[in-house]
């Protein structure tokens, strides 16, 4: 009895040494990260002081403040200034806290997306807009989450990818400023604008 006792309490230290030793080896913090919205060729992080993001599809350099700034491959991106409204492409919205395209909004891509397939001597810049709800940061990656959407549905929609430049202003520019659900609605935006290549 002594003997079977004295193998337990053996197997049972032999544990307890392998399980603390295993733990030694542990590091001692683990830094927790959000994930980088998806689709983004770049890393993007977004500080309250460097305004907007800006991506490009298809690769590129991160542009901040809609300065034309030299791709990795050499061709220089168009600048945000240079970009205009048409009234033949019309914004699409978004729920709360969501970057999904709605059926509703689905058609009106379909539209745009016919109208840039009819002309395809212009660029589009897919503007990402949220409400103000939420910090900056957190609206900046919403309103590019929200462009990127956009973008993908028009470049399956058979519009070229290379034609497409995205940036989020997330909370900056709302459309309306009153406090209810309905002027937030109309905040939370992909808005088009082109200019001829």
């Amino acid at each position: 009895m002594v003997t079977r006792c004295s193998h337990l309490a053996f197997s049972f230290l032999l544990v307890a040494a392998v399980a603390l030793s295993g733990c030694a080896k542990r590091p001692a913090t683990t830094q927790a990260a959000a994930p980088a919205p998806t689709g983004a060729a770049t890393s993007t992080a977004a500080t309250p002081s460097t305004g907007p993001q800006q991506l490009q599809s298809g690769g590129g350099a991160d542009t901040r403040g809609g300065t034309a700034t030299p791709t990795p491959s050499g061709t220089a991106r168009p600048a945000v200034q240079d970009f205009a409204a048409v009234a033949d492409l019309t914004d699409v919205f978004f729920d709360f806290d969501k970057y999904d395209i709605r059926p509703a909004d689905a058609k009106t891509l379909d539209s745009n997306a016919s109208w840039l397939k009819s002309n395809p001597n212009h660029l589009v810049l897919i503007e990402g807009h949220c409400d103000e709800r939420g910090t900056n940061e957190y609206n900046l990656a919403l309103g590019e989450r929200r462009a990127k959407s956009t973008m993908n549905y028009l470049v399956s929609q058979g519009v070229q990818a290379n034609r497409i430049t995205i940036i989020s202003y997330g909370e900056e520019r709302p459309q309306c400023t009153e406090h209810t659900e309905a002027c937030w609605a109309k905040n939370r935006r992909a808005h088009f604008l082109v200019k001829p290549r």
